[in-house]
């Protein structure tokens, strides 16, 4: 049992990091003797687990961790988990809901909770949107370093717009401002971006080193929910967005 926990131990340690390590800094992170850490790498990278950089004298994750990753994709855990939590979600408000992720620029919808007695949306199961002009994709890039969202957005060129608003995001500082609104927040806001009359307010799930994986979103008219209501909605999706973090062993709340 101590060998496969520390096997699992190492494992979530290289996920963590953004690149390989060294023997020494993992055993001193992990406060294993060396001998045992490097036992372990032995026998991992032999089953590809972790693959060693000669030159660097380093260690990273192999092709057997990421045979793991994939299999976990294609098993659609982040749908079957959230689905019934936003079925709940749902019931409890009378709203539509949704479950995105980041794809490039792009959010892909992946789950969508359809309210009883509500108008279509255009966010069903893989539509992809601008993240820039969605409440889930704004909840997203907030939750992403400032550095990866230059990344994404080089120049105007990379911005787009579905119609005209009253407040179009259509360059880098104006979406910077509006994503510190966001982290000051805690939540994300759309106002007509997609659809003309209709709102969305919504929260990221992250993962365990706090990475936005996802983002919980509940759209509605917003002639129909006044703006003294956005806050206890946005609380509501926070909450599901926290209880799905959890999960998938996520940092909440981060």
């Amino acid at each position: 049992m101590p060998a496969a926990e520390n096997t699992l131990r190492l494992l979530k340690l290289l996920a963590s990091r953004r690149g390989p390590m060294a023997a020494s800094t993992i055993a001193a992170s992990l406060g294993l003797p060396r001998s045992s850490v490097y036992h372990l790498l032995s026998v991992m990278e032999q089953n590809g687990f972790v693959l060693h950089l000669h030159e660097e004298q380093r260690y990273g994750l192999g092709i057997s961790a990421f045979e793991l990753s994939s299999a976990y994709s294609r098993q659609e855990p982040l749908s079957r988990l959230g689905r019934p939590l936003l079925a709940a979600l749902v019931d409890g408000i009378g709203e539509s809901a949704h479950l995105a992720v980041m794809h490039g620029r792009d959010v892909v919808y992946i789950v969508e909770e359809r309210a009883k007695n509500r108008p279509s949306l255009v966010t069903d199961v893989g539509v992809r949107l601008p993240s820039h002009l969605t409440a889930s994709g704004r909840a997203i890039l907030a939750a992403l370093p400032k550095s990866q969202v230059r990344a994404l957005y080089p120049n105007a060129a990379a911005f787009t717009a579905r119609h005209e608003t009253e407040s179009p995001i259509l360059k880098y500082s104006m979406l910077q401002a509006h994503l510190e609104q966001v982290r000051q927040r805690g939540y994300a806001t759309e106002h007509g971006e997609v659809t003309p009359g209709f709102g969305s307010v919504a929260a990221a799930v992250t993962d365990h080193v706090g990475w936005p994986t996802a983002a919980v979103a509940v759209t509605f008219l917003e002639d129909k929910v006044p703006a003294e209501q956005w806050l206890d909605l946005a609380r509501r999706v926070q909450k599901v967005a926290d209880e799905l973090s959890n999960r998938i062993h996520g940092r909440p709340g981060v």
